[in-house]
This record gives structure tokens, sequence and C-alpha cells, in this order.
């Protein structure tokens, strides 16, 4: 596991009432603990495992979001109604539409 450098969550899953293990980069995959430590050891056994099995059977695995390189840019489909309303705001906030939806991108995450 020393070069395990996937993205891993671990949080309390009320349906099992114990805390789940999950891997970003394996959505089918997860691990059910009493504990969010050994829900996090479990689900990196796992990946652990899954990982040599690919490659003994020379399947393609999944590379690690972490180690990714992004550009910055993606394209958003949205209403044509949602555009204009947006640009609106974004001339009378004098910043660009680029500028308004990364703004509002950002604290969303916050």
């Amino acid at each position: 596991m020393e070069n395990d450098r996937y993205t891993y969550r671990v949080m309390w899953s009320e349906e099992d009432q114990e805390y789940v293990g999950l891997c970003v980069e394996f959505p089918s995959l997860s691990w059910l603990a009493s504990t969010p430590e050994n829900a996090l050891r479990g689900i990196r056994q796992v990946i652990t495992d899954v990982v040599a099995d690919m490659l003994g059977n020379n399947e393609a695995v999944p590379e690690p979001i972490s180690t990714k390189n992004y550009s910055g840019k993606f394209l958003v489909r949205i209403p044509p109604e949602l555009h204009r309303r947006l640009a609106m705001e974004a001339a009378e906030s004098g910043v660009s539409l680029n500028r308004l939806a990364s703004e509002k991108l950002s604290k969303s995450q916050a």
C-alpha cells in the first residue's frame, strides 16, 4: 500500500449503523466497520487487493485523481434562460461570466 494515492472518504451510514469506507476511484467498492479508523483501513486493503488482481489480469487500473493534471477548464451546459440571468448578473457586478461562475462554484464548496 506504499504507493496508494487514491481518494478515500469515511462517513457514518445510518442505514448500516456503521462507518463506511469509500474510494472515489472505485465507486462500487466499500467497507463497513464499527470505527472510522477500521473503515479506512478496510477500504484501503480492499483497494490494494483489487488493484493487485487487476494488474495480475492485465486490466487497466484507475489513475488516482491526486496524480491527474487538470486544465482548470470544463464545459457546462445550462438552460438558455439561466445563461441569460447569469450573464446579466455578471454584467451588473462588473465581472466576466467566467469569474461569476467560478465564484459561485467556490462558494458552493465552502
